[in-house]
């Protein structure tokens, strides 16, 4: 089993979760940050990191760390973290493709007495009944007695500059209790918030898809209590704000869910669910409500533009702000595209301005044009989708300043006084 002062470790996928596990380790052992595009590697060698997880200077402190997105590149290490997406398709049906990929990958470099440790989410058995197959097939090598596995699932919050990797408890699990072990002590060796060993993989995988399962639940929730309190003529965050007062009242605020977590990982839940007889109700409620939160963000301002006798075909609306969340670049499987693609197919035409994000990432990911400065006084309507510090600073004057006399101006993320707007989630 794995002494950790001969760790020689690859790690296979360096995106928003991959680079800083990569970094860490980095410093401490000899690691490889494996990638299939050469154009990222070629980037993290020149010491910059497009996603922005990892600023230049923690890049360059990590000694140990070196690059590959060649297979022979990682033949020498003897454990291999992968840390590549899972996405869902276009019918929300788990994507297993890119982890099937790395799991073949690793494979190929797999030799006898190596850990292959996954912290893709996934649902409870994914790693034992679709990776260790295909590790098996690929190294010609029998799970538990020429190599082992382990599941430690990744709860890096991007662009969050407080909660980071070694500051967040780790949930550790291995195939055997020797190879749990061998697991809990390497993220132990890094991780200063400690670590949680489960009893199985299984665990550990079902814990992971519950976190975020939870939250999408409980944002649905909120959704539907704005839907409602918007009906009621009553301001949602006023309601939240009183509500709050009281100690065990959960601070969830209503918006648009998008992200590679929040808004893909409960149906990886709900389709295993479903492959074992039970029809999940609660939690398939909760996708659907958020699924169409961009709809009816589209349909308030068009209702709000109308009641200001301004056509809504032949307009233009500006969308300030693309990403998923506030100050980072980070584009996967944002809902503001819903709320564009709705307002264009009522003849708007949408302007989107974020200064987080990469023009050509947008044109190439969602065919979306993006504005480098909006134009003053030439928007019909202005939709403030996204809570970047550079709009919050800019206050409701400068923003309103985009727009028309008539203009309306929508608030998604509550950023404005109510006073100041025409219409807020």
């Amino acid at each position: 089993m794995l002494v950790l002062e001969d760790a020689r470790i690859a790690v296979i996928g360096l995106g928003y979760v991959g680079l800083p596990l990569a970094v860490a380790f980095g410093r401490r052992y000899p690691t490889v940050g494996f990638d299939i595009s050469p154009e990222r590697i070629a980037e993290l060698e020149a010491g910059e990191d497009s996603t922005l997880e990892v600023p230049a200077e923690e890049l360059a402190a990590a000694k140990h760390l070196s690059y590959a997105h060649d297979v022979a590149g990682i033949a020498e290490c003897n454990v291999y973290i992968v840390t590549v997406p899972t996405p869902i398709d276009a019918a929300r049906r788990p994507d297993l493709r890119p982890l099937e990929s790395a799991s073949r990958t690793v494979g190929g470099a797999l030799g006898h007495g190596d850990i292959a440790i996954y912290e893709s989410t996934v649902y409870p058995g994914a790693t034992e009944d679709v990776c260790v197959p295909l590790l098996e097939e690929a190294s010609g090598l029998v799970h538990n007695r020429d190599f082992f596995t382990g599941y430690s699932p990744e709860r890096i919050n991007p662009g969050d500059r407080v909660h980071r990797l070694e500051t967040i408890v780790k949930v550790t699990a291995g195939s055997t209790p020797e190879a749990t072990a061998a697991v809990d002590a390497l993220y132990g060796s890094i991780i200063e918030a400690g670590t949680h060993p489960a009893s199985s993989i299984r665990v550990a995988e079902a814990a992971k898809v519950i976190e975020n399962t939870q939250r999408d639940v409980n944002i649905g929730l909120i959704n539907e209590l704005a839907m409602i309190f918007d009906r009621l003529g009553i301001d949602t965050q006023e309601v939240l704000e009183a509500a709050g007062t009281k100690w065990n009242f959960l601070p969830f605020r209503p918006g648009l869910v998008g992200g590679h977590c929040i808004g893909v990982d409960p149906y990886y839940l709900t389709h295993k669910s479903q492959e074992i007889g039970y029809h999940p109700e609660m939690i398939l409620a909760g996708r659907r409500l958020n699924d169409n939160m961009g709809s009816y963000v589209a349909s308030k301002v068009a209702h709000l533009m109308i009641r200001k006798r301004i056509h809504v075909c032949g307009s233009r609306v500006l969308m300030m702000g693309l990403t998923f969340k506030e100050n980072c670049p980070d584009l996967r499987n944002t809902r503001v595209t819903d709320v564009i693609d709705e307002l264009a197919s009522l003849g708007a035409e949408v302007d989107v301005v974020d200064p987080w994000v990469n023009p050509e990432e947008a044109r190439r990911s969602y065919d979306v044009r993006l504005v480098s400065e909006p134009a003053a006084g030439a928007y019909d309507a202005i939709v403030l989708a996204v809570a970047h510090r550079q709009f919050v600073e800019l206050g409701a004057d400068a923003i309103r300043a985009y727009g028309k006399s008539a203009c309306v101006l929508y608030d998604v993320k509550s950023i404005l006084p109510r006073s100041r707007v025409d219409g807020r989630l």
